[in-house]
């Protein structure tokens, strides 16, 4: 008869089943209780250490009020803590810029870091994005987060064997487990991710039109707010743009905000807008800017003969300009020209007079291939961006896509894989307070959508700037009167 083995003794597992085969385990070893306490105690003393060195600030207020307080007692303290409030309140309300850098901004990014911190791995773990390996499981590890008004970018070190894909497959749950509106994916460097997550819709409400600043920038024109709260800054020198929307999406926003960013420059003689619109109702509001600052053309005929004027003066400049210089710097020798062309459909798919059509698109496609670099722009906007409607959409470098009525046309718009990163065109509301002006714009040199929302431009705005803009002697000095509209 087999005696009761413990396992203190000996690594075999009792079982009273004579013909079972035996189970093995580990001998279990009895660590003396003095010796948990030392390494428990060295372990709490190196973490002390550690938290001391990492935050030096922390240490020398919390020896300042110690040394307050050994000194003066608590009437001391409580001055201190009354002058600190004091000057952080002057601070900030004297010089905002640099005590959001300094001390607002530190401690937002901190405190959101801690919020994600307390939920991370449970939020993960049900998300099903904690692997499990040998036994163990591997959490991604939380890095820095940037917090402001409206959303915070927190950066993420993936597993190995992990991909951005499998972040994105689960950005409905993270939104909802970091109790954020929104959750979107972006592309870091090799091994992480950027989250972000939108805690409030900076773009819920329309956005009037944006003061006119007196010395616009052609690469950061302000036209709208992105989703973060930041100014959406529009680049027109050095590339084209493509604007894509719905009926009553808000493409006359986009346009006439850009026009209105530029009207200091037209003013002295640096850009010229030669605007086409075969519909009469948009940019014909304010023709008077366009006859005075550029051309205007609203009839097929006559927009395929400005269009093809353009072309010819664009061949002449690019003669002129070469093997003496590679870029385009405005001029008013050489200004810098934007051909805006709203309903751009209409003149390449749906006119009846195929002559006109073929010349149209000819025109347009000369002017995107050949007038980056000697300073033509084209800023085209549509409804239908399908490839037998607008054949020539990829050879404008950045696209802007509003209100769209399917989700397949996202992907036209922005490019493969737009949609399952963000780009949600199809679920924009069609009321006008809510969704007129909301797209996402993807650029050249980032793949990624940014969701934004252009200021809108009211017929008292465009009355205002024409009025001040048309006057004789407008320049750059009514640049006051325009930021008055």
């Amino acid at each position: 008869m087999r005696h009761k083995v413990l396992g203190e003794q000996l690594a075999q597992v009792d079982n009273p089943d004579p013909f079972a085969p035996p189970v093995w385990r580990s001998p279990v070893h009895r660590t003396p209780e003095p010796v948990i306490w030392i390494v428990q105690l060295v372990r709490l003393l190196l973490r002390v250490v550690v938290f001391v060195l990492r935050h030096p600030y922390l240490d020398l207020a919390a020896g300042t009020v110690v040394l307050v307080w050994r000194t003066g007692g608590w009437p001391a303290v409580v001055g201190l803590a009354a002058a600190a409030g004091s000057t952080l309140g002057a601070w900030r309300w004297r010089f905002p810029a640099s005590f959001w850098l300094c001390v607002g901004g530190p401690v937002r990014n901190r405190w959101r870091w801690w919020f994600y911190r307390r939920r991370w791995q449970a939020v993960l773990t049900i998300a099903r994005l904690v692997p499990l390996y040998r036994g163990r499981l591997l959490v991604p590890v939380l890095g820095a987060v940037d917090a402001s008004r409206y959303a915070d970018r927190v950066n993420v070190t993936l597993v190995s064997g992990q991909s951005p894909d499998d972040f994105a497959d689960r950005a409905e749950k993270l939104a909802h487990g970091f109790r954020a509106y929104l959750c979107r994916v972006r592309t870091s460097v090799p091994g992480t991710v950027v989250l972000e997550l939108v805690r409030r819709d900076a773009l819920a409400e329309p956005i009037p039109a944006l003061p006119i600043s007196p010395h616009p920038d052609l690469r950061v024109l302000p036209v709208g707010r992105c989703e973060d709260g930041t100014p959406w800054l529009l680049k027109l020198h050095g590339t084209h743009l493509l604007v894509a929307g719905a009926t009553g999406a808000g493409k006359g926003s986009i346009l006439w905000s850009a026009v209105r960013a530029m009207l200091p420059l037209m003013a002295a003689g640096l850009v010229q807008v030669w605007a086409c619109e075969p519909k009469l109702m948009e940019l014909a509001f304010g023709r008077s800017l366009f006859d005075r600052y550029g051309r205007y053309a609203a009839d097929p005929a006559d927009i395929a003969a400005l269009l093809e004027e353009a072309v010819a003066d664009m061949q002449a400049r690019a003669a002129r300009f070469a093997g003496r210089q590679r870029d385009h710097t405005p001029t008013t020798e050489h200004p810098f020209t934007v051909v805006l062309v709203d309903e751009v459909a209409f003149l390449t798919a749906y006119q009846a007079d195929r002559k006109l059509k073929d010349r149209t698109l000819a025109a347009l496609a000369t002017l995107t291939t050949q007038g980056r670099a000697v300073g033509y722009c084209v800023v085209a906007a549509l409804q239908d961006p399908r490839k037998e409607v607008m054949n020539i959409r990829n050879l404008f470098p950045d696209k802007i896509a509003l209100r769209l009525d399917e989700p397949a046309q996202v992907d036209l718009v922005l490019g493969d894989g737009a949609r399952d990163r963000g780009a949600r065109c199809d679920e924009i509301s069609s009321t006008p307070q809510i969704g007129a002006g909301v797209g996402f714009v993807r650029l050249e040199a980032n793949p990624d959508p940014v969701r934004v929302r252009a200021a809108y431009v009211s017929d008292h705005d465009i009355h205002a700037m024409t009025g001040t803009y048309t006057n004789s002697g407008a320049g750059p000095s009514a640049t006051a009167s325009g930021e008055a509209a």
